[in-house]
């Protein structure tokens, strides 16, 4: 009898096990969701929209940690004058730029 037992209630483990299991991934990928893509997504569109909004005359920051002003500006690239040197233009892909600030019109 105690045999029989032991067995039934291996079938029945055995099932709820597999729900277990459906019901853990599904939790492991709400959190993976909820904590590591949904921000990661949120961050690109803020860079995206930072991107679009860089005009000529605006003052940026590199990745690379350099200070400029924009002088020129295609889909994907931009000119970025360093310094108060003239001779200092360096073009550059529109990802590099880290930070935009706006002149202030007064």
């Amino acid at each position: 009898m105690n045999i029989l037992l032991a067995a039934d209630d291996a079938v029945g483990l055995a099932g709820m096990g597999t729900a277990g299991l459906l019901i853990y991934m599904v939790v492991i990928f709400g959190f993976l969701y909820i904590f590591m893509m949904r921000p990661q997504k949120k961050e690109k569109k803020r860079v995206q929209e930072m991107l679009s909004q860089v005009a000529i005359g605006d003052s940026v920051l590199t990745s690379s940690g350099f200070y400029g002003t924009v002088i020129d500006l295609t889909d994907d690239t931009v000119i970025v004058e360093f310094g108060n040197n003239k001779n200092c233009r360096i073009p550059m892909q529109k990802a590099a730029i880290a930070q935009i600030e706006k002149p202030e019109t007064e």
